[in-house]
């Protein structure tokens, strides 16, 4: 380790972890980037978290494996649930019901093995793009669920009850989509390596109906800055 001080990085490959770590690296941090093969519908955002990584100078970058598939419950892990899709420029149903693309406990689970991974380097950062304005309405994307989270993190490890205070960045927890990509942009972040699709194809093109290319298409009209997505057809 460098003298810098080491934050995990939660990097799924799509648009909004991809700027959260530019933006710990823009903070001075080592960024150590964790992922998740997860039982997923498509693994080709793993390969976007490779590049990623690597574009934007992670210190290291690790994959978990994990079976959320095991229980299902959400089209992104059970392959008999369709996703649900609009029309291309149909904006996405900000309404109180929770989606069918909600993996159940997916950032509670994914945090803790940030934890984890954090104790071990003796960290005490962790960062998550999670997002409240522009999301499908995750219930594990509030600012709620975040606070809650690094209360309990430093009741349950060695290193907090030693002294030291976790810290949970979630940076862009307030920020549109357009905002986001405008940071990334100045940032020298690549959209065109990353995926957000729920369901691209093995060469990576997103579908461009799915809540999440369509949150991303409209992120980039509004922020003025060519879509550089793949889309398929």
């Amino acid at each position: 380790m460098s003298n810098h001080r080491a934050a995990i990085v939660l990097l799924s490959g799509g648009l909004d972890s991809a700027t959260c770590l530019a933006l710990a690296r823009q903070q001075g941090f080592d960024v150590y980037a964790l992922s998740f093969s997860y039982g997923q519908r498509h693994s080709v955002e793993l390969e976007a978290s490779r590049r990623v990584a690597h574009a934007l100078g992670a210190t290291a970058h690790r994959i978990a494996n994990i079976d959320l598939a095991a229980f299902g419950g959400s089209a992104l892990t059970d392959l008999s649930i369709d996703v649900p899709v609009a029309a291309p420029n149909a904006p996405v149903d900000h309404s109180e019901e929770i989606p069918i693309t909600y993996v159940p406990a997916r950032n509670t689970i994914f945090l803790s093995y940030a934890l984890a991974w954090a104790e071990v380097l003796e960290s005490d950062d962790i960062f998550i793009g999670v997002n409240a304005v522009d999301y499908s309405g995750y219930p594990d994307c509030r600012l709620e669920f975040i606070n809650a989270f690094e209360t309990m993190a430093n009741l349950a490890t060695r290193r907090a009850v030693e002294g030291a205070k976790l810290h949970i960045h979630a940076p862009l927890m307030k920020m549109s989509k357009a905002q986001i990509i405008e940071v990334g942009v100045s940032l020298g972040v690549d959209y065109g390596a990353t995926i957000s699709c729920y369901q691209a194809d093995d060469q990576g093109a997103a579908c461009g109906a799915c809540d999440s290319c369509r949150l991303r298409r409209e992120g980039f009209l509004q922020a003025g800055v060519p879509d550089p997505t793949l889309y398929q057809g």
